[in-house]
Parts: structure tokens; C-alpha cells; sequence
């Protein structure tokens, strides 16, 4: 017995040290902003050993109550919380041989700076800064199961044609960038899902550190990558009418380290739609009715991929991005003419045009990022190498029905084929330099952007006498456009007491060089260009501020707007570009005041533009036949004014939105004084959410575009109103939304055309009352 209990005893003994050492204990606390004394959800808070700076013992994110609890063995330690916006909060000499409640533990914001006022609001999907806007949108229901083009379509300031155009307070020049970068993936913006943005920012006046390039402005569409510590991701499906489907998922997982992202979306997407136009030419007393139906289906798949390095201050990205798509598409064109022949008879000539055609489109985007930290916080260095390639083929089986409204095969008179091969390569290599002064900063930094773009278009008529379908060299072409843009740029911002400012020069020489195979016909530019850059803000006080931009800019022409080649796609209505088309020159003035409260923030914008060169599409009618090419016109000039309100009305009501109004004058008098117009024009995006009982959340989003003045005529207004319902589950983990998009079924894109010699109207309406269903899951 004595035995049993020495052997006990001595077992106890050399044990001890290692129950104390599995031991552990609780860190505890709650975070909270030392000036609204609010607390701060979702921080990441670490321990680290003593001594040690980047691997953490024990690492976490605080819940929505700002609440945060770490466990450790006993030691001493080094306590750090981090959020975007705030001081790094740092505890030092921890001594950990109990558990340990730290209590309150305030964290200092940052402070606002020329580069972003942040609204301090947590959730609103739309945040005002200095330069426009920043979208987030999760933030947003309405945005759910979409694409890249329905977060576009909400927001203010921005309108979205019926091709996908996107115009910015009325100008189409946009600059539209992924993660900061050109890339040819964005010629085709519905093939980005939405579940894999971040946030999407609108940078309405630039300075020099931005490309000059575009009238309107940027567009930078920021992925999503993941940055918390730990493994986190998600998961997304959305199923509607047409049994469209749209499903996806993310994950990331970092540590103090290495931090590696992935994730990937799949598209299938049905669509019908119709078209319809109306030409009446005076003199010749001709009209010629045109209905197009059109169905159409896109099956895609979207996977964007990376990784970072940490070590020491360097950071080491790569980022990667991979689209592959099919389209199907059967556009039937009815087309009926009805003119007055020289004696005074009404003839009649009816045909059907069938156009049934795939496309193949695949595009990869890789990019490589150095960034080197300095000691002195903001101090940096970083060198970003990228290269985009895009491709895109498509076939087309066209089938002409003469002398009848029937396409039936009995009816069929002739047969056409074409196929489009386009090739598309952007290489871009940018160095920055930022360096921190007393009372400012200072930033230079040198950029190339080279593209290469390769259209093959091949067009082939069936012979009856042989059987076999015989290429048209009148019709086929090879265009090549190769452009470089090589650009350095200076900017210094300071602080001043109350005020601060930003004075910005970006000189940028550029190389353009098209190539049309058929003719030999060869148009070598080349020219450079200074465009300076002025941001000035001045704070009256905590919650108001006033601000000034003002930058010079330019908007090349594109390579298809310089190929000469006519499209006769329509026989009737033939579209060419213009080989000699010259870049605008805009300069761009805006004067704003900026407010922001506890629980909303609004922005007011008074805006100015004046173009030099503007480019617009003139259309003449020969022989009736309808010519639509690019020309300069003179001048071009807008101005307006700009609201943007967000608030969280209540605990169950927030509403954000904005009311853009602005009048264009175009003078084209150098071709006609008939291409001179000018009108006003306006545009509302209001999204309402109410928190309803059990959890459920109700989200209105309307949109209203008036007319807007072109050329020649005018686009007319377009309203629509979308609802969506969402309940969350798991503790905010998971949410389901069922979404009904236009409501009311008023989406439609119409317009008119009118000169000395002809009218001209088209009405366009594509299936947008759309039923989807949207369940995610974040872990």
C-alpha cells in the first residue's frame, strides 16, 4: 500500500509540469471606437509570444457586440487588434497565468485624408469619398445572383444601355479597371458575377496617378481575396425563371504569412428579347420597318485565383483570373419596305433575315505585385507586372428569306456564313514610389500599357452552281491595331490646418498603329500629351467639408470605331469606322460638399466638362441605304449637379441613393448644323431596406433614366423598380433572398433620330422581369 502511494506520488510529481503546461487560459475584451465610444464588430485581434511579430499564438475576429475572447498557454504576450480605418491597437507585457478580461479597449480612427472620407456607417452598401463613390455589393439584395452589370445598374450616377454600355453622368468613356488594372476582361462586364466583387469603386475626377485616359472617369472593379486570419469563405447558388442558374463559392486562407484565395462561378443564363426600328426617308417617300426576336443563351464559368506572401516589410501577389464562355444566339429579322417609284406607284419588297450564331470566349488575366513596406508607415514602394489575353470566336449561319415574311426552308433564297476570330493582348508594367512627409506625401511613378488587338473576319455566300459556300473578299477583312501608352506621374499632397490639398502632373506619350490587311491601307499616330490634376479639400469641421477637383483628360478612339471596314451585317443599314478619328480632350471641374453623420452621410456635387474633339456616331442615308460612322464633331459640354444620400433612418429603416441632372450641348456644326443638340437630362437610383419581424429583411431599388440628347436625336426614359426579400439563418452565416427584378415589366431602350433628310426610331425590350431565388453561405 505504502508502495501504491509512493508510485502515485512520484507519478503526480513528474506530471505536474505538464498538466500546468497544457493548461490555458482566456483573453477577453471588448473594442470600441474611442471617439463614439461604438463598439466594433468583426476587428481581428491576435496574441503573439514576446519577442515575436508575425506568428501568432492565438488569432480571432471580434462578433458584432465587439466582443472577443483568445486562448493561450501561460505566458507573456503581446496583445494587437486590427481594423481597417484605426490605429493598430497594441498591449504589450501580458502576463497570462489566469484568465484575463482587458475590459474596454478603444481604438483611434485613422482619420479622414484626401484619398477616402469614410461614412461611419458599417453596412450601407454605398460609401462618398473625395474622388466618387465605393459599392459594396454584399451590401446590397438587390444585387443578388446577378452580374458585375446589375451592381452597375444600382448605383448612382451610372447608366447601363441595352449592349452593356456604361455611361457615367453621360459620357460612355469610362476607364474600367480589375484590381486597379487594365484588362481586356472587361469588354464583357455580364460575365463577372457579382458574389465574386468586392467592391467596385467610382472615381469620377482622378488625379495624375490615375491612367488620363477616358472622359468620364474610372471604374476599378476590385475581387474578392480574402485578408482575414484563418480559413474563411463562401458559398452561393441562385436559381430563376427560365431555369437560369448561377452558382459559386470562394475560400482563402491566411495566416501571418502566406494568405491564398480561389474562387469560382458558374453561369447559364437564358434570355429572349425583341427589337424593332423604323426608318422614313422624306424625299423618296421610303419607309422600312425592321422587327428583330431574338433568343439567346450564355453558359460561363468564371474562377479567380492568388496568393501573398509576407516577409519581413515585402509582400509578394499574384492574382489570377480565368473566363471561359459559350453564347447561342438566333436573331430573325423581318424587314419590310414600302417607297414611291418615279411614277408615282407604291412598291413593296419583304425579306427575312436569319442569323443563327455561337461564340466561344475565353480570357485569362495574371498579375505579379511586389510591394515593399519602409520602417515609416505609408512609405512604400511597389512594382506591378500584368498581361491579359482575351479571345473571341464566333460562328455565323445566316439564312436570307426573299420576297416573303415566312422563313420557312421552302422560302429559303440564299445562304451566308461568317466567322469572327478576335484576339485581344494588354500588357501592363507599373512602378509606384510613395514617401511620407511632415505634413504630406510625395508620389511618382512610371507606367506602360501595350495592347495588341487582332480581328479576323471571314464572310462566305453559298453558290447554288457549285454547291458549296465561296468567300466574298468585298466583305472579308483583317484589322490590326496596336497601340502603347508610356506614362510617368508626380504627385504631392499636404495638410495644412484645416485644408488639404493634392497637386498631381501625368505626362503620357502614346503610339497607335492600324493595320487594314485587305487594302495594305496602313494610319501611324503618334503624340504627347501633359494632363495635370488639382484636389483640394477644406474641412469646417468634424462632420463637414467642401472639396475641389479639377482634372485634364483624354478619350482615345477604339480600335472598332477605327476600322474602315463597313459591317453589312444589314444590308440596309451598314456601320463603318473612321481610320482618321482623333482622341478628345476634356477638362473636368467639380465643386462638392461632403457631410457626414453618426449614421448617414451626404454628398452634393456641382460638375463641369467640356470636350474638345468629342466623338459621336453620324448617321446619313444614301440611295436607301443608312451609313453609320465616328466623326470629331467640335465640341461637346456638360454640366450638372450631383446628390448622393445614404442613412440608417432607424433600427428597421436605411435608405441610400442619388439624383444626377446635367444638360449636354453637342455642336457638330464642323459636319452639319444639323448635328448640334442639346437638352437636359436626369437620372434617380433609390434602394430602400426595411427590417421586417423574424428576421426578415425587405429591399426596394428603382431606377429612373430620362431622355438623354445624342447628335442626332435623343434616347428616350426608362424606369423599372426591383423587390427582394431576405431571411438570415446560422447567425448571419447564411442568408435566402427571393428576388423579383422590374417589377413591373417597364425595362425597355428606345429612341429617335431625326434631320433634314430622314426620321429614325428603334424600341428595344429584352426579358427583364426575372424571378430569382439566392441561398449563401459564409464560413
Amino acid at each position: 500500500m505504502n508502495l501504491s502511494k509512493s508510485f502515485l506520488l512520484i507519478l503526480f510529481f513528474f506530471a505536474l509540469p505538464s498538466l500546468v503546461w497544457a493548461q490555458t487560459f482566456k483573453v477577453s475584451g471588448t473594442l470600441k471606437d474611442a471617439q463614439r465610444k461604438e463598439v466594433l464588430g468583426y476587428v481581428q485581434v491576435a496574441l503573439f509570444a514576446e519577442g515575436e511579430e508575425t506568428n501568432p499564438e492565438a488569432y480571432s475576429d471580434s462578433d458584432e457586440n465587439g466582443n472577443f475572447t483568445l486562448e493561450a498557454k501561460p505566458g507573456t504576450y503581446t496583445f494587437k487588434a486590427f481594423f481597417l480605418g484605426f490605429e493598430d491597437q497594441v498591449i504589450t507585457g501580458l502576463k497570462l497565468n489566469s484568465d484575463l478580461d482587458l475590459g474596454d479597449i478603444l481604438m483611434k480612427s485613422e482619420g479622414k485624408n484626401l484619398e477616402e472620407v469614410v461614412v461611419e456607417t458599417s453596412k450601407m452598401p454605398v460609401r462618398s469619398s473625395l474622388e466618387g463613390i465605393t459599392i459594396t455589393p454584399e451590401n446590397n439584395i438587390a444585387n443578388a445572383g446577378g452580374t458585375l452589370l446589375d451592381i452597375l445598374r444600382n448605383t448612382p450616377s451610372i447608366a447601363v444601355a441595352d449592349d452593356g454600355t456604361i455611361s457615367l453622368r453621360g459620357s460612355t468613356g469610362t476607364n474600367i479597371l480589375i484590381n486597379g488594372r487594365n484588362s481586356s476582361l472587361t469588354q464583357n462586364l455580364d460575365q463577372l458575377p457579382a458574389s465574386a466583387v468586392e467592391e467596385v469603386r467610382v472615381i469620377n475626377n482622378p488625379n495624375a496617378r490615375f491612367d488620363a485616359e477616358a472622359e468620364g472617369g474610372v471604374i476599378d472593379i476590385i475581387l474578392k481575396k480574402g485578408q482575414d486570419l484563418g480559413t474563411h469563405g463562401g458559398l452561393e447558388a441562385t436559381y430563376g425563371t427560365r431555369n437560369r442558374t448561377n452558382l459559386g463559392g470562394r475560400i482563402n486562407h491566411r495566416n501571418t504569412n502566406f494568405n491564398v484565395f480561389a474562387g469560382y462561378n458558374y453561369r447559364d443564363w437564358k434570355d429572349v428579347g425583341t427589337r424593332r426600328s423604323t426608318r422614313v426617308i422624306f424625299e423618296d417617300q421610303e419607309t422600312l420597318t425592321q422587327n428583330t426576336d431574338n433568343v439567346n443563351r450564355n453558359q460561363g464559368h468564371n474562377l479567380n485565383y492568388g496568393a501573398d506572401y509576407y516577409f519581413g516589410n515585402n509582400v509578394l501577389s499574384y492574382e489570377g483570373v480565368y473566363q471561359y464562355g459559350q453564347d447561342f444566339q438566333t436573331n430573325t429579322l423581318y424587314a419590310e419596305l414600302d417607297r414611291m417609284n418615279q411614277a408615282g406607284e407604291n412598291e413593296s419588297f419583304d425579306y427575312v433575315r436569319r442569323n443563327t450564331e455561337d461564340e466561344i470566349d475565353e480570357g485569362l488575366d495574371n498579375a505579379l505585385i511586389f510591394e515593399h513596406n519602409f520602417k515609416d508607415k505609408g512609405h512604400l514602394l511597389r512594382f506591378t507586372a500584368s498581361h491579359s489575353y482575351r479571345n473571341q470566336f464566333k460562328t455565323q449561319r445566316i439564312g436570307i428569306f426573299g420576297n416573303t415574311l415566312n422563313p420557312s426552308n421552302e422560302n429559303l433564297t440564299g445562304q451566308e456564313r461568317a466567322f469572327t476570330d478576335e484576339v485581344r493582348n494588354i500588357s501592363v508594367f507599373q512602378f509606384d514610389y510613395i514617401k511620407p512627409l511632415e505634413n504630406g506625401k510625395f508620389e511618382t511613378g512610371l507606367k506602360s500599357n501595350i495592347r495588341k488587338f487582332d480581328n479576323d473576319y471571314q464572310y462566305l455566300r453559298r453558290d447554288e452552281s457549285t454547291q458549296d459556300f465561296v468567300e466574298d473578299p468585298a466583305v472579308s477583312n483583317r484589322f490590326l491595331y496596336q497601340d502603347q501608352i508610356h506614362a510617368g506621374y508626380a504627385v504631392y499632397s499636404s495638410t495644412r490646418g484645416k485644408v488639404e490639398y493634392a497637386l498631381g502632373l501625368r505626362g503620357e506619350y502614346t503610339l497607335v498603329d492600324t493595320y487594314l490587311e485587305n487594302t495594305g491601307e496602313e494610319n501611324k499616330q503618334d503624340y504627347f500629351n501633359l494632363f495635370p490634376s488639382l484636389q483640394t479639400m477644406y474641412n469646417l469641421n468634424d462632420k463637414h467639408a467642401l472639396k475641389f477637383t479639377y482634372s485634364r483628360r483624354i478619350d482615345r478612339p477604339t480600335a472598332w470605331r477605327l476600322n474602315p471596314f463597313p459591317d453589312i451585317t444589314d444590308s440596309l443599314n451598314i456601320r463603318r469606322g473612321n481610320p482618321n478619328l482623333q482622341p478628345e480632350m476634356i477638362n473636368s471641374f467639380e465643386f462638392g460638399h461632403l457631410a457626414n453623420f453618426e449614421k448617414s452621410s451626404f454628398t452634393t456635387n456641382l460638375f463641369y466638362r467640356k470636350v474638345n474633339g468629342q466623338l459621336d456616331f453620324i448617321t446619313f442615308v444614301e440611295d436607301g441605304i443608312s451609313y453609320s460612322q465616328p466623326e470629331n464633331l467640335l465640341s461637346a459640354s456638360s454640366y450638372g449637379i450631383e446628390f448622393v444620400g445614404i442613412s440608417e433612418v432607424n433600427d428597421w429603416y436605411s435608405l441610400n441613393g442619388g439624383v444626377t441632372l446635367f444638360r449636354i450641348d453637342v455642336d457638330g456644326s464642323n459636319i452639319s448644323e444639323e448635328f448640334t443638340n442639346s437638352g437636359f437630362s436626369w437620372n434617380v437610383k433609390l434602394i430602400q431596406d426595411f427590417r421586417l419581424p423574424y428576421g426578415l429583411n425587405f429591399q426596394l431599388a428603382a431606377n429612373y433614366d430620362s431622355p438623354e440628347v445624342e447628335a442626332q436625336g435623343r434616347d428616350l426614359a426608362q424606369y423599372y423598380v426591383d423587390a427582394s426579400l431576405q431571411r438570415s439563418f446560422f447567425e448571419d452565416r447564411g442568408n435566402l433572398s427571393l428576388s423579383l427584378r422590374d417589377v413591373f415589366d417597364t425595362r425597355r431602350f428606345a429612341g429617335n433620330a431625326l434631320t433634314n433628310r430622314f426620321s429614325q426610331d428603334f424600341y428595344a425590350k429584352r426579358e427583364t422581369r426575372i424571378l430569382l431565388m439566392t441561398a449563401r453561405f459564409n464560413f
